[in-house]
């Protein structure tokens, strides 16, 4: 029996090294590479204290949507389209209790 959810497979020896070659590719790698970096590095911590593999996926599968959906908020961003009227979470679901 694993201790692993089945849905929530285990990272690719390989996957941190993939993600942190397409990380550098994009403009925005002078700010990502050291956030992914960080972020991978506190995984590793986590998953040697719990002997769990689960932060290590987290982190891959945080890092691949951020990569992924890059393109699009470039793409919103450079439309010049007006993003500062918003409305407060607060203000939709009221407060916090």
């Amino acid at each position: 029996m694993s201790a692993q959810p089945e849905y929530a497979p285990a990272p690719s020896p390989g996957a941190a090294a993939q993600l942190l070659a397409r990380i550098r590719t994009n403009h925005r790698a002078d700010a990502w590479v050291p956030a992914f970096e960080r972020d991978w590095g506190k995984a590793l911590e986590d998953s040697r204290a719990s002997y769990s593999l689960t932060p290590l996926h987290d982190v891959v599968r945080a890092w691949r949507i951020r990569l992924d959906t890059a393109p699009a908020v470039d793409a919103f961003i450079d439309s010049g389209m007006e993003d500062s009227g918003f409305v407060a979470l607060e203000d939709v679901l009221g407060p916090r209790q």
